[in-house]
């Protein structure tokens, strides 16, 4: 690989002949934090949905389990920040891991081949995943592993820049991912909404915000046109949801400010300005995702990952990411992360398993020990107690692979 494409680090390496630098220190509250994500994504919510409908009149219940799902267009709910998070420490963690491969001697080369393998392995697990109950292949690139993998070469290609190089690549996308929007005209008067699955009482978005209307927009557009260009029994008409193949455009800026908080957790500052600028960027990133979406400029919506979502959804990652930094690696308290990093260093494991074994789980169980095993709590909680019991067993798996020394890479 010509050192004229390689970031600037290598290229001074290749000039100078100076060795790379030493491996990074892996840092614990990476792992606590991806760790306690991915148990969330795994945990199906708990089911707390369903707990929550046995007690109609609880303005608690009700209050739980609206942020224990998602919300259904504009808005955010606490379980909408686990998408953002794990594609945000993906890039964090890129910061760490091609360090550490920098500094065993790969070359740039080598470890762009790596780049290229690893986004076409986690967009091929994605639609593998997603054809778990179909009778073919379904060709779909709106889950997280495959908006992942969509953007990784791209994130790769931005590792090792200078943070303004970083800062401005986040810019340019998200403002250009906003101007297609904005500028694609708006669905006309006789629009059949329910021929693209948006019921008839859907809350339209009115003013600026109806060009991010469900079903109605380029990214729409795009996949009608995209997605049937792929075998399948029947075409594909709309995504119920409403979730967009391109969504993968925003969320590669969510994983560029991922890299960036890598690039500086790996730096020299100090752990106080480590943690002052984690926060800072946080309030502002919070404060322009807000200020966008009250403007009328761009509304916040999780499913199609829109610009005042990334900004918005980065800013709050910012901050509990600064928090676990500060109470695990810099406070020290660490005995408590230990379920979390179990789940946090095989976290593709977690995720393959809570799409594939649940059930199976909830099946074996109930053969070798009863129905009796999901009965130990009151009635109206056994949903509950349900999918925690299945949740533990998937943690007690990767237990066994951590004791094993046994981790998972792609």
């Amino acid at each position: 690989m010509p050192t004229s494409f390689a970031p600037d680090a290598i290229r001074a390496n290749a000039k100078t002949g100076v060795q790379p630098p030493s491996a990074p220190q892996r840092l614990l509250s990476l792992d606590a934090f991806r760790g306690l994500v991915m148990l969330a994504m795994a945990s199906d919510g708990l089911r707390i949905a369903q707990v929550a409908r046995n007690f109609p009149s609880s303005r608690t219940w009700q209050f739980i389990a609206y942020h224990f799902d998602h919300v259904p267009w504009v808005g955010c709910a606490v379980w909408d920040m686990i998408q953002p998070s794990f594609m945000f420490m993906v890039g964090t963690s890129m910061a760490f891991s091609y360090a550490g491969r920098q500094a065993r001697g790969d070359s740039y080369g080598k470890m762009l081949r790596h780049a290229i393998i690893r986004g076409l392995v986690l967009v091929l697990l994605g639609i593998f995943l997603r054809s778990r109950f179909t009778a073919e292949t379904n060709f779909t690139f709106e889950d997280v592993l495959t908006q992942i993998g969509l953007g990784y070469v791209f994130l790769f290609l931005l590792w090792g820049r200078s943070l303004r190089v970083q800062l401005l690549a986040a810019i340019a996308i998200l403002v250009g991912y906003w101007a297609l929007f904005f500028l694609w005209p708006l669905p006309p008067a006789d629009y059949n909404w329910q021929a693209v699955g948006v019921p008839a009482d859907w809350p339209h978005l009115t003013g600026n915000s109806a060009h991010w209307d469900k079903n109605a927009n380029p990214g729409h557009y795009f996949d009608l046109w995209y997605l049937n260009l792929f075998p399948r029994s029947q075409p594909f008409v709309f995504n119920s949801g409403g979730y967009l193949t391109l969504s993968f455009i925003p969320s590669l800026a969510t994983m560029i400010f991922g890299l960036m908080a890598g690039e500086l957790l790996r730096s020299n500052r100090s752990a106080r300005a480590k943690i002052g600028w984690l926060l800072g960027s946080g309030i502002v990133l919070i404060g322009a995702g807000v200020g966008l979406h009250v403007a009328d400029i761009c509304p916040i919506v999780k499913r199609i990952w829109t610009p005042s979502w990334a900004l918005y959804s980065a800013g709050w990652v910012c901050i509990a990411l600064a928090s676990f930094y500060a109470i695990v690696d810099v406070a020290g308290w660490r005995r408590w992360t230990f379920p979390f990093v179990v789940v946090g260093m095989n976290s593709i494991v977690m995720y393959c398993m809570a799409e594939l074994l649940p059930d199976w789980i909830h099946h074996t169980l109930q053969v070798h020990f009863g129905d009796g095993i999901f009965r130990w709590a009151p009635a109206e909680y056994q949903p509950l107690a349900t999918s925690a019991l299945i949740l533990f067993t998937m943690w007690l798996i990767c237990y066994w692979l951590y004791r094993q020394r046994i981790f998972v890479r792609i």
